[in-house]
């Protein structure tokens, strides 16, 4: 999968002249008075309106780091030239010129094969690279800022984040991408991931400037991403909350100013390396065999000129100048398709990875479950109804200003407490993170004592509760009681409830911001139990994925008992499972065995799920992640596949190289049969290419050596060349069987180089009997009849190599158990038909070919059965020894 290499942003910004201080605008700020700093950006806690907006929007541009834009057609035009196949034809073409600048046909015939591959792959790429703007647009990252409305008032309202300007308050909350650079004016508990600027994986504590710190003067420190008021665009909040002033967007950000460094820092494929292998290997066979056959000629023929025209028309058949267009335009025809269904592909290569994945992780949310939460259950610690719990629980949700999940919004939907939540005010929180698995909120009632409210995972909760209210009592909370608590929660859990404890303390007002300390000798009051039922589709989806050769395997952060049930209710089979716990002290080869065995992995941290994903890849997998939270964000990273959806947190749409604008498996299902159909495309031509240069080699080598005259002039082979060029052309619209759907796809170097050596001997074997068909039943054996000879051999080729994409295309016998998709049987019987009649038109005459006898067609159709029936033999001796064709 194609990714940005975060290792190599960090060595590049703390590498080569990091000595120098760097000058970055937001750091010039970091320490600078609130009011200050508001009167330096004009602007004020207040907001911005629409005519300053406007006003920056014009001045500054919009907020994107020039990286981000696709290139202008120009330089992708220069790019598609840009391949060693088609270097290799221009230089043949100037040679072609400098030898022999008379005859301009062979040049011209050049220029048309580089102008066809040049035009088509600008085109596929321009056309790609305009539609994946299109997609993208759909999956828009937004800020949550405060501005001044038309009337003057103040208002949160989210804006795309393209749209902020210097001056705009933004509000950060655990989840977010941070929008631009920023200085923090407040802030509470917050915690930012900088590993796309520093490589460093812990997230560092930020927080707005104490009056210790603060100056009226901007000031530089040494390093900027040391400083602990400053947030940086493209980094992203863990935990916590913030409100802060944007000070730089765009290329002035910190991030901006690095663009050049990240452009193209690309991490390649297994598919990519092979693809480039093959073109070398190519090119490299070219360069050899090239000179063998000029020396040949030459020797035997004395004439050097034409024997080197000869080679070099040799040079053009064997280049697939034509490779990158089909790659390109797989890849295109693909992330348009998949497009159809829903899906935005950010990164190309992601769709030939998805063909390859053979085990996909996902979270339980919304993708086995309907994403629609409700509160079923609200009770006491024995289980009996409590409304005292959903009291509590309402105020927690109610008053917490970080990201608020399904079950907060289901508690949310008693809108019947708001009333008494009317009769507090907030106080302080202390805001949810994946360690602690709970949050908690400080209100207070009038003048009145402080009121905290924690809520949470059940064991976390009730590790930090000394009391539990009993009916009318508080009691101590004793070990059997907590073993009751447990038994109790189990039990709903394993009705498919998710369970959440509700815990209180009061105390004076502490007249001081409250901390994870605080949440001690807390008292259990109840518990509050959810609903996520399973979705219809869940079910018929993970089948269809088995089918696929797709195991499913369920990473989640819920209860173990609630997923478990879950997934027996889709259908996945649960023999083993684990928690977060058992994986912590393991280390990588106990791992290894038990992620072997393991389907469904609960309570689970952020890095825990990155480990179970690189675990299944020293397997030898290749895994598809699929999550949409902050959790999720290092395990989509490593992923062969990242898949998000549109709802999801910004850094998990950041990370992902998929997104889906409907969270459904069938989706997803549909992509990994897309992806196979890509990629056994792509190994079609590639390996249609490989063999055929191979035995045409074989042919060309050996009549060089026994035949008094070329067995094709130069220009014939050309235009032979083109003409077998322009019938692959269909390959990308042509479909796959079904068997070859069934099973992941990956590529296989060494595969490449024994079919070339298996398949291509075929095609020199009838290339050698139609010589000698011409030889010795034609009489083509002088150099009186070497235009016969020329134009005999010219049809056969064409034909045989025409006719290979339909046997290369699949394993069964072709036309009578697979029948090629309508463009390419259209296309190849189009060229076949030229090739025939070609020997009997202008153009033939012009290129020193001859028309031909009706009988010699009868003997033309016996070869090509022949080489047919022959090709299809060795094609099952074939798959019988290795077990497999494309």
């Amino acid at each position: 999968m194609i990714k940005h290499s975060t290792q190599t942003v960090a060595g590049k910004a703390s590498g080569k002249g990091a000595g120098a201080p760097v000058r970055v605008a937001v750091a010039l700020e970091a320490f600078r008075h609130n009011e200050a700093l508001f009167a330096a950006l004009d602007t004020s806690a207040a907001g911005l309106d629409a005519e300053q907006i406007a006003e920056r929007l014009d001045r500054d541009g919009i907020n994107e780091v020039s990286h981000e834009k696709p290139p202008h057609w120009s330089h992708q035009l220069l790019r598609a030239f840009k391949n060693p196949f088609i270097i290799v034809l221009l230089v043949l073409a100037v040679v072609q010129l400098a030898t022999d600048g008379d005859d301009l046909a062979g040049p011209i015939i050049i220029a048309v094969m580089v102008g066809i591959s040049v035009l088509l792959s600008f085109t596929q790429e321009f056309r790609s690279s305009k539609a994946a703007e299109k997609l993208k647009a759909m999956v828009r990252n937004t800020a949550t800022v405060t501005r001044r409305a038309e009337d003057g008032h103040s208002e949160r309202i989210e804006v795309p984040v393209g749209e902020l300007v210097a001056g705009d308050i933004v509000h950060l909350a655990a989840g977010d991408m941070v929008p631009a650079d920023l200085r923090l004016f407040s802030a509470k508990d917050l915690f930012i991931s900088q590993a796309i600027l520093t490589g460093e994986s812990l997230p560092v504590e930020k927080s707005a400037p104490t009056p210790a710190q603060v100056t009226e003067a901007s000031t530089q420190g040494d390093n900027p991403l040391d400083l602990p008021t400053v947030c940086y665009m493209g980094t992203n909040v863990v935990s916590g909350s913030a409100s802060a002033v944007v000070v730089a967007t765009g290329s002035r950000t910190y991030l901006g100013s690095l663009a050049h460094t990240i452009v193209g820092q690309r991490v390649r494929t297994s598919f990519d390396r092979g693809v480039n292998s093959v073109s070398w290997l190519l090119i490299r066979f070219m360069a050899v065999m090239v000179p063998i056959v000029f020396l040949i000629n030459g020797l035997d023929k004395h004439d050097w000129l034409q024997a080197f025209l000869f080679a070099l028309s040799v040079a053009v058949g064997l280049t697939p100048e034509m490779l990158p267009l089909i790659v390109t335009a797989n890849l295109g025809k693909g992330a348009l398709a998949m497009s159809k269904r829903k899906v935005v592909v950010k990164r190309l290569n992601a769709i030939q990875n998805f063909g390859a994945m053979d085990v996909l992780c996902t979270d339980k949310t919304g993708t086995l479950t309907l994403d629609k939460i409700v509160l079923e259950r609200h009770l006491d610690l024995y289980g009996e109804e409590s409304d005292e719990a959903l009291e509590y629980g309402y105020l927690n949700s109610r008053f917490q200003t970080g990201l608020k999940n399904l079950m907060d919004k289901a508690v949310l939907e008693h809108r019947d407490l708001e009333t008494v939540a009317q009769q507090y005010r907030i106080v302080d929180e202390i805001p949810f993170d994946f360690q602690r698995r709970r949050m908690s909120v400080v209100v207070r009632h009038g003048e009145g004592d402080e009121l905290l409210v924690c809520k949470g995972a059940v064991e976390e909760m009730l590790s930090i509760c000394a009391y539990a209210k009993v009916g009318d009592e508080i009691l101590p909370v004793t070990d059997e009681m907590r073993a009751d608590i447990k038994a109790m929660t189990r039990g709903l859990n394993e009705d498919g409830l998710r369970v959440l404890v509700v815990a209180v303390k009061h105390q004076p007002p502490a007249g001081r911001a409250y901390g994870v300390a605080d949440e001690a000798g807390l008292t259990a009051v109840g518990c509050l139990a959810f609903l996520d039922p399973p979705k219809d589709s869940a079910a018929t989806a993970i089948a269809a994925l088995h089918t696929h050769g797709v195991e499913v395997k369920v990473i989640t952060g819920d209860n173990e008992a609630v997923t478990r049930k879950i997934c027996r209710e889709v259908g996945l089979d649960v023999q083993h499972s684990a928690q977060g716990k058992h994986i912590e002290p393991l280390n990588d080869e106990e791992l290894d065995a038990l992620v072997k065995r393991t389907t469904v992995f609960a309570k689970m941290s952020p890095l825990q799920k990155a480990r179970v994903v690189k675990s299944l890849q020293r397997q030898g997998h290749t895994v598809g992640f699929l999550g949409d939270g902050i959790n999720d964000a290092p395990a989509l990273r490593e992923a062969d596949v990242g898949i998000s959806v549109d709802t999801a947190t910004d850094i998990a749409k950041e990370s992902a190289d998929i997104i889906l604008l409907e969270k459904n498996l069938m989706v997803l299902e549909e992509g990994v049969i897309e992806g196979r159909i890509t990629f056994g495309n792509i190994i079609k031509y590639i390996k249609m290419t490989a063999s055929s240069n191979f035995g045409n080699m074989f042919s060309v080598l050996v009549a060089s050596a026994f035949l008094p005259f070329l067995p094709m002039l130069p220009l014939q082979i050309l235009v032979l060349n083109l003409l077998y060029d322009i019938s692959q052309l269909s390959i990308p619209f042509d479909r796959m069987d079904d068997e070859y759907l069934r099973k992941p796809r990956k590529w296989d170097a060494s595969d490449i180089g024994r079919f070339m050596v298996w398949i291509g001997p075929v095609s020199s074997i009838f290339d050698i009997t139609t010589f000698l068909l011409l030889w010795y039943v034609f009489g083509a054996n002088s150099d009186a009849h070497q235009s016969f000879f020329q134009s005999g051999w010219f049809v056969e080729s064409l034909l045989t190599q025409t006719l290979i994409v339909h046997m290369i295309r699949t394993k069964r016998i072709p036309f009578l158990q697979s029948v090629a998709a309508a463009p390419v049987l259209g296309l190849t019987t189009a060229i076949i038909a030229i090739g025939l009649l070609v020997p009997y038109t202008g153009l033939g005459a012009k290129i020193g070919m001859v028309p031909l006898p009706p009988v010699y067609f009868g003997w033309i159709a016996l070869t090509v059965l022949t080489y047919c029936v022959l090709t299809q033999l060795v094609k099952l001796l074939y798959i019988r020894r290795y077990g497999r064709w494309l």
